[in-house]
């Protein structure tokens, strides 16, 4: 049970780190992000439909490599 209570310590602030990074971010113009091939955009009349499929797997797989390094076992 000691286990679980760290890793739940350990996403709450990793998920507080990103909302805060999100925040700061926000205030910057990223180019790419959210406008790359394969982004889902459809725009009508009175209907704005937007799905980042491309960017959401970039950011996964950035994700994935980061958490890797920290959490391998030598």
């Amino acid at each position: 049970m000691n286990n679980l209570g760290k890793l739940l310590i350990i996403f709450g602030v990793v998920i507080i780190l990103v909302g805060a990074g999100l925040m700061i971010f926000s205030r910057f113009k990223i180019p790419f992000i959210g406008r790359l091939p394969g982004d889902i955009y459809i725009k009508k009349e009175n209907f704005t439909f937007y799905f980042p499929i491309t960017t959401s797997i970039i950011i996964s797989i950035v994700l994935s490599f980061i958490l890797y390094f920290f959490f391998r076992r030598h």
